[in-house]
């Protein structure tokens, strides 16, 4: 957190709330973003709590950072803080609970301290149950195979690629591997085991139980928020998303391609 200010006219009180408020705001715009929230969603959070304790609040949303202006009207205090946006990937628990505790401020009047204590709760996520997690994921990556076609020999396949392509996406992450080689290894984990019913024809959709085994690292999320921003007339943060999308979906065909080459389904 880098931070300034400029006093034009206060009091110390008035100084230590306008300082906490501006750093508590900055690390809590950082955090939402970094959920996979969009900029207008950071915009009318962060300017409902500000308003909310009487302030106005400015801001500059970049890809890797906040920039908040906070203004006490009253005193004619700025205060400036810069946050880093940290790595702890898409958890759309956060941006609810966050989302939550700045309707919790506007209509309670909570105390400001108190919502900082309540924003470092939120933020110490504990996770959710890494099994039950695969194992939704693996029943919804089966579904897409089963809407474009699949048998039910493809949707087995499918969901066991999954498994193991998202098992080893959870390891990796939690390594702190580079998110783009996470991304090529695990498309070529699920295309090796979604090769096999190429291989040894045991179902009627081989193609398909391969080119849906890659389904769940599709970059969604980040494309549709790109779409927002730039609606929102954030360009530059939507530029930034939809490259990063681009880049993973890049990644994915890298694994994809090089899993068909190990396993010589002559997909390409």
């Amino acid at each position: 957190m880098i931070w300034t200010t400029m006093i034009l006219k206060t009091s110390n009180t008035s100084k230590q709330s306008v300082n906490d408020l501006c750093s508590f705001l900055a690390d809590y715009g950082a955090h939402l973003l970094a959920s996979g929230a969009t900029c207008i969603r950071l915009d009318k959070n962060i300017c409902r709590i500000a308003s909310s304790y009487g302030m106005k609040a400015e801001m500059t949303i970049m890809p890797r950072h906040i920039h908040i202006t906070i203004l006490d009207e009253q005193t004619c205090e700025i205060q400036t803080a810069i946050a880093s946006v940290p790595d702890t990937g898409i958890n759309f628990s956060v941006i609810t609970e966050l989302s939550r505790l700045s309707w919790e401020i506007a209509d309670k009047k909570i105390d400001l301290y108190k919502a900082i204590d309540k924003y470092n709760k939120i933020i110490i996520v504990t996770g959710q149950n890494k099994l039950f997690t695969i194992l939704l994921v693996m029943l919804a990556n089966a579904s897409f195979c089963r809407l474009f076609g699949g048998d039910i020999i493809a949707m087995i396949i499918v969901g066991i690629s999954c498994f193991a392509g998202y098992y080893t996406k959870t390891w990796l992450t939690s390594r702190k591997m580079d998110v783009r080689l996470v991304f090529i290894i695990c498309s070529m984990v699920s295309s090796v085991i979604g090769s096999t019913d190429i291989l040894f024809a045991v179902g009627t959709t081989p193609e398909i139980s391969l080119s849906s085994s890659v389904l769940y690292l599709v970059p969604g999320i980040p494309l549709l928020n790109s779409f927002s921003d730039m609606l929102y007339r954030r360009y530059l943060c939507s530029f930034a998303r939809f490259t990063d999308a681009v880049i993973l979906t890049c990644c994915i065909s890298i694994g994809l391609y090089i899993g068909s080459l190990l396993m010589n389904t002559n997909l390409f």
